[in-house]
């Protein structure tokens, strides 16, 4: 069931909830929570698709706000749904407009479950000002941002750390989960002999790169190269250097991982990758403050030893220069490293020419 109302106020909207559910017989019984997400005008439905598909799991009751031109006359439309359009909960979707585009604690107010925690989601951008300072946010129990909607990775994580509070997550983090437990299972299965390089590949704008690198370079204390795989969009590969040779996680496609470990024939290892839908369950499902992806993102990415950051575009983001930077400084030299196979980036285009920055003393 849908309900649409034009030109309305949020006591007007609870009004309406509350004569629907007596009409109707739909209680709120079991909502766990009040999800508030934070979407643009256009593709406010994709993010809503996602958070119907967690409430299935964590019966909620979600706040859509979608931000429309600020120079239009202020007015707030809405629509309700309920039943088979809403999952396992119910959906209240507000367009803003003119001075009611900007989400505001006021505006949700009157609309948030009583005595239920609240997480709120960026789904469409990073917010330039501090998840816990802007008005919604600071009420939230969680927020969750997602730094692969900024396009330098290495600034938007930088941004984030520089200004994180316990309860604060991102989605870059949620999507590599599995590469961080089939990893941490092969080293408790190997043998005793230390990491002596982690090289992190994928593509250059994906900051679930840059946070895995981090991740291991700080925990097994071993440097870190992070390579920009041509064409690729997302994670690709991971080699452990040891003295008995280099365990290797490689994902040529979307859903199959292959494991080469020394001595051993190679694995195939069921590893799809996570659409948003399960990522923002998985997020749902914890309303305690991640400590480790805290740790990464304030103290790893300031204490990872980098042996290099190599771009194939032949120049690095601003972002990655200042995090290079940071790290020791770096000079320019050319490298030839290999492109991705056929098929595994989407692309047969050539690669093009890439430039290798090293950090540390040159």
């Amino acid at each position: 069931m849908i309900v649409s109302m034009e030109n309305t106020t949020t006591s007007a909207i609870d009004k309406k909830l509350h004569q629907l559910r007596d009409q109707h017989g739909v209680v709120t019984l079991g909502r766990v929570l009040t999800l508030v997400v934070l979407a643009q005008a256009g593709h406010s439905e994709a993010a809503l698709e996602a958070a119907n598909f967690a409430s299935h799991e964590h019966p909620c009751r979600i706040i859509v706000h979608v931000a429309h031109a600020s120079s239009e006359d202020t007015r707030l439309d809405a629509q309700l749904r309920m039943g088979g359009d809403a999952g396992a909960s119910e959906v209240i979707v507000l367009h803003g407009y003119g001075a009611l585009a900007e989400p505001t604690e006021t505006l949700f107010s009157a609309l948030l479950l009583p005595d239920a925690p609240i997480v709120v989601w960026w789904a469409h951008r990073v917010p330039d000002t501090s998840p816990t300072t802007s008005s919604i946010a600071g009420i939230a129990h969680r927020r969750i941002t997602d730094a692969a909607r900024h396009e330098d990775a290495w600034a938007a994580l930088h941004d984030l750390g520089s200004r994180y509070v316990p309860g604060d997550t991102d989605l870059a983090w949620t999507r590599i989960t599995n590469w961080r437990i089939q990893l941490a299972a092969v080293l408790d299965q190997a043998g005793p002999a230390p990491v002596r390089e982690v090289v992190v590949e994928g593509s250059g704008r994906s900051p679930s790169v840059v946070l895995l690198g981090a991740w291991l370079g700080t925990r097994l204390d071993a440097e870190v190269s992070f390579l920009d795989s041509p064409g690729n969009r997302r994670l690709h590969r991971v080699v452990l250097v040891r003295d008995d040779g280099e365990i290797a996680l490689e994902r040529p496609g979307r859903s199959v991982a292959v494991l080469r470990q020394p001595g051993q024939p190679d694995q195939q290892v069921a590893m799809p990758v996570r659409d948003l839908n399960a990522c923002l369950a998985e997020e749902l499902r914890r309303l305690d403050p991640d400590e480790v992806y805290g740790e990464v993102l304030t103290t790893g990415l300031r204490d990872v030893r980098v042996a290099r950051v190599v771009d194939s575009s032949g120049e690095l983001s601003p972002g990655a220069a200042a995090f290079l930077a940071a790290h020791g400084g770096g000079r320019e030299q050319p490298a030839a490293v290999p492109a991705a196979a056929p098929g595994d980036a989407g692309t047969d285009a050539p690669a093009a020419p890439e430039t290798e920055t090293r950090g540390g003393t040159p």
